[in-house]
């Protein structure tokens, strides 16, 4: 039986990407910092932040306004906005959908939006010639979350996560509202329990489906940092699993606070989520972190807070324990893989959790960020570089010294080790002049534009590389066997003559390049071929290549005696799709005096 997941449409081919060099930290540590805390000890040397910074972007960025239909200017955009975005996308303003948190695009381009607060599910519908429809899709649902389009052989399925069970609506394209609706999963822990008095501060639920037949749910804590959710019959701060059609559960992974988005790395049945981590952690070493001449340890230092413990993407494995509410990783020696601390407040002398023996996070994220949803790329037509990685909405700090968050941003993808790259900044901009925008989500459509979601003002966002900001400027001829250009063919002019015997080469590759740098696609053509090749990751050459270390490898083409006409065209998308931008149009002559001289 087949089965098969969408938080956005996936599409034929993955493209590659020229992933960023990720500096790797090494810890001295070998698993924790779990000895018993000494007076006197001076590890670690106090400071005002993490060392491992998360900064940079793979590409120039432009601020943009955003572009807001007449219909939709109510406040915040009563006023211009500008938001900041790779160089040649614009931004502009999809719909309103007031408490907007997850999303989920229908095959046929339909976007299901929850909105908790008003118990319902939203349909966004796109109209031609004018401004989308937003209607009811489900309503009278307990605070419904996530939603995943699933199929489990030929029947297509709407996963809706409500704060106290899972449902699920059997979908046909098109269908305007949720129809045969069942409940799969009852019984989930609410602010309904009576031990819980009403209050249940993580009470929204999130979910992924596998290839298999399984359905993940997170279940968060109530509290920020109580071993009384530890202890909880659900664990709360986990994952549980659950056939997918419903039935009993199990644990499959703790000590994740409030797991938040939930994805499926595409292709695998491997689960990686974000974490929101605890708030307040007291300082748990002894020494004097502030400066002041006293022995900090225990103390809840603002300076100390702001910046640990860090939130979480991570790999989740089954029977792991990643820590929470007794280890909390630390972040000062490098973001990858951290080392645990003994969380001062509930476990000081190691009783409650071993920190050794927690499952290391594999990714760390500026604390107090509070991300959101987590969407991964591949398989979509998202352009490069940002088509084989995963975005992340960083729905922004309550209680840090200075904000941070309030932005969406990407992580690169290493397929080989099967982890994130360095983050880099896909979307800001929404706290100048004061916060007026909160991302939840994110999610592609099938032409590979991308979608925010923001329950701050109540806006669905499309961002989107523009056809008009396209274009291919030159061509460059390259010496295949040193990779280099050659001299006088830089750029390659209309009309040249190649003369094969006077080039440093017969190895030759072309080069084609666009205006941005990175564009969605190339395609080639060459003489009569109008589709010689389609490149999806720069650099857009017409004889391919090989990228390893971050070293490209021209591909070795000698193209035959006689004219030839060279075509580039650019588009929006990867592999050819979205919009075409403008093309650029060569002819050039090959001779071989060597050969014609013998």
């Amino acid at each position: 039986m087949s089965e098969h997941s969408l938080r956005a449409p996936a599409t034929p081919g993955r493209a590659r990407l020229l992933l960023a060099a990720t500096a790797a930290a090494a810890l001295a540590v070998a698993a924790c910092r779990d000895a018993p805390p000494t007076p006197g000890a001076t590890e670690p040397a106090a400071a005002a932040a993490p060392r491992a910074q998360l900064v940079g972007d793979p590409e120039p960025v432009a601020s943009v306004t955003v572009q807001v239909p007449a219909s939709m200017r109510t406040p915040p955009f009563d006023a211009a906005r500008t938001l900041r975005v790779p160089d040649g996308f614009d931004a502009r303003v999809y719909a309103r959908v007031p408490g907007a948190r997850f999303m989920a695009f229908a095959p046929n381009g339909d976007l299901l939006v929850s909105n908790p607060g008003a118990g319902r599910v939203m349909l966004v519908r796109r109209r031609s010639g004018g401004d989308p429809t937003v209607t009811p899709w489900a309503t009278g649902l307990y605070r419904p979350h996530d939603i995943v389009f699933h199929t489990i052989g030929a029947q297509w399925w709407v996963y809706v996560a409500e704060a106290d069970k899972i449902a699920r609506y059997a979908y046909t394209s098109g269908d305007s509202i949720g129809r045969g609706r069942q409940v799969v999963i009852a019984g989930l822990p609410s602010a309904s329990l009576p031990e819980l008095r009403g209050s249940y501060g993580h009470e929204l639920k999130n979910i992924a489906l596998d290839a298999n037949g399984n359905l993940y749910v997170s279940i968060a804590s109530v509290s920020n940092a109580s071993p009384s959710d530890a202890e909880a019959t659900p664990v709360r701060g986990s994952v549980y699993v659950y056939p997918a059609a419903g039935g009993a559960g199990r644990l499959f992974a703790r000590g994740l606070r409030n797991a938040e988005g939930l994805a499926m790395v595409p292709g695998t049945n491997v689960l990686w989520v974000v974490v929101n981590n605890r708030d307040n952690i007291a300082y748990p070493f002894q020494n004097d972190f502030d400066g002041n001449g006293t022995n900090d340890y225990g103390k809840v230092l603002s300076r100390y807070v702001d910046n640990h413990p860090p939130e979480e993407f991570t790999r989740v494995v089954d029977g792991g324990d990643y820590g929470w509410p007794f280890c909390n990783p630390n972040p000062d020696a490098g973001l990858d893989d951290m080392p645990f601390d003994r969380d001062v407040q509930t476990n000081a002398d190691g009783a409650r959790l071993d920190c050794a023996r927690a499952t290391r996070v594999s990714k760390g994220i500026q604390a107090h960020s509070a991300p959101l949803g987590l969407t991964f790329f591949q398989g979509t037509n998202v352009p490069a570089p940002y088509g084989d990685g995963a975005a992340i909405a960083y729905h922004g700090s309550w209680n840090r010294t200075t904000r941070t968050g309030y932005k969406v941003v990407f992580f690169p993808w290493n397929a080989t080790t099967g982890r994130p790259g360095t983050q880099v900044d896909l979307v800001t901009g929404w706290t100048a002049g004061g916060v007026w925008g909160r991302p939840v989500d994110v999610a592609a459509d099938a032409a590979g534009a991308i979608y925010v979601s923001d329950d701050e003002s109540g806006t669905i966002y499309r961002f989107a590389r523009t056809a008009a900001a396209q274009r291919v400027a030159t061509f460059t001829l390259f010496d295949a066997t040193t990779d280099r250009p050659i001299a006088g063919y830089d750029p390659l002019p209309n009309g040249a003559t190649l003369d094969l015997a006077a080039l440093p080469s017969r190895a030759l590759n072309v080069r084609a390049n666009t205006d941005p740098t990175r564009v969605g696609s190339v395609r080639f053509g060459l003489d009569a071929n109008a589709s010689f090749r389609v490149e999806s990751v720069f650099p857009y050459v017409l004889a391919g290549d090989r990228t390893s270390g971050g070293v490209t490898d021209y591909l070795p083409w000698t193209p035959t005696v006689g004219t030839h006409t060279l075509t580039a065209t650019p588009f929006t998308g990867s592999g050819a799709t979205g919009t075409a931008g403008t093309p650029l149009q060569v002819t050039f002559t090959v001779v071989d005096r060597a050969a014609a001289s013998r």
